[in-house]
């Protein structure tokens, strides 16, 4: 979408197109949030293998170096092309998707790099009251505090807004493999924020599982919905870094310790604490609803999605526990996934399973639907010629 001042007398020069390249500030707000996922794994690990953690923490300096970074990117773009579209000169409607007028037609800011400039505001006020909270209680003992919580969500809103930024430029390879990229990251990113429900559970469904399922087909399917085979590349990107930070936050999490002087707790074994909350099945899960949503016709195109999601989320359930028992109980036999302290009686699967089919069934409605409008931000063939 172009914008193009509508004032009379714009000469030939001032309607020339702002020289800002889309790919650097989409590159520099991707980059912000891996800077929160190394911080965030960091920060959760610590507290796994270490314990209890002050505010003035390095893991926590790449938390909210993250935040900055992205809301000054944020708001660097809108500045620019509000100035420019004051000026009469074009902007590139692949520079963060179409423009969104604020306070009137004072400011006028691309849709993903408002969003994420939200994110980010969002994030600092949050930020603040973790500060209080820290002051108040001394130490951080759990990682689902409300302030925590806060700012995961927070993060989450930024890295909408980063997908946004990177699906208007699809038309180009690094717009369209961004995209993908960004997804993958909230699709892993989002199971630290199911952890907010963990108290819920009432002994009959394990509800983080659920919400997890949720979430992770909310975003394969959004793949799904912006590019062929979008979800099993997603799930590829998605699997890489859980791969990653499995080697990552164990090793993180000893250096620091080691070079603060702060000893270990006994007994620790070493397990990475976000990457175990990654389900480890996303790329089947990726491919299931790639080749499901390939056979759609006409008819079943509005209810494939959903079906698609209800199968996704319950691979994702039925495989938890034997998750749960290779990772925490360190051996496997059949009889172990029926036993386990770690996940409950079959039972407690079965009823997981179900409700995560449900939940997968409405991230799979609402995921394509998402796809459909990522596909939207990106400018018209015409309006780019």
């Amino acid at each position: 979408m172009d914008l193009t001042a509508t004032a009379r007398g714009v000469t030939a020069e001032a309607s020339a197109p702002i020289t800002l390249r889309p790919w650097l500030p989409a590159a520099i707000l991707f980059a912000a949030s891996l800077t929160f996922s190394i911080g965030s794994t960091w920060d959760i690990q610590w507290h796994s293998d270490v314990g209890p953690d002050t505010f003035f923490t390095l893991p926590h300096l790449f938390i909210y170096a993250s935040a900055a970074v992205a809301g000054f990117t944020g708001l660097t773009v809108i500045l620019v092309t509000s100035a420019a579209g004051r000026a009469g000169r074009r902007v590139d409607g692949e520079l963060g998707g179409p423009g969104i007028g604020v306070f009137g037609r004072t400011f006028t800011a691309p849709l993903g790099y408002m969003v994420a400039s939200l994110g980010a505001a969002s994030f600092l006020l949050y930020g603040l009251w973790d500060l209080w909270w820290h002051s108040l209680y001394g130490f951080d003992a759990i990682i689902d505090s409300p302030p925590h919580i806060g700012l995961f969500l927070s993060s989450t809103v930024i890295s909408v807004g980063t997908v946004i930024v990177f699906a208007a430029a699809r038309a180009h390879p690094w717009g369209r493999i961004g995209a993908l990229f960004a997804l993958a990251h909230l699709a892993t990113n989002s199971t630290v924020t199911a952890l907010a429900v963990q108290r819920l559970s009432n002994g009959s469904v394990r509800w983080t599982v659920a919400v997890t399922a949720f979430m992770v087909i909310l975003m394969l399917i959004a793949g799904a919905g912006f590019t062929r085979w979008g979800a099993t590349v997603t799930a590829v990107f998605g699997s890489a870094t859980q791969a990653v930070f499995w080697w990552f936050a164990p090793w993180a999490a000893r250096a620091y310790a080691d070079f603060v002087g702060l000893p270990m707790r006994e007994h620790i074994r070493g397990i990475p604490s976000t990457p175990a909350l990654i389900p480890f099945v996303l790329i089947p899960v990726g491919l299931v609803i790639d080749l499901l949503l390939r056979r759609s016709g006409k008819g079943s195109a509005r209810l494939l999605p959903a079906v698609a999601g209800a199968v996704g989320g319950a691979i994702i359930a039925g495989a938890s526990p034997v998750q749960s028992v290779l990772i925490y109980e360190a051996r496997f036999h059949f009889s172990a996934l029926f036993h386990s302290a770690h996940y409950g009686t079959a039972a407690v699967i079965i009823a997981t399973t179900v409700a995560a089919a449900v939940f997968g069934a409405l991230g799979g409605f609402l995921g394509w639907r998402f796809g459909e409008m990522l596909r939207l931000t990106a400018p018209s063939q015409e309006a780019l010629a």
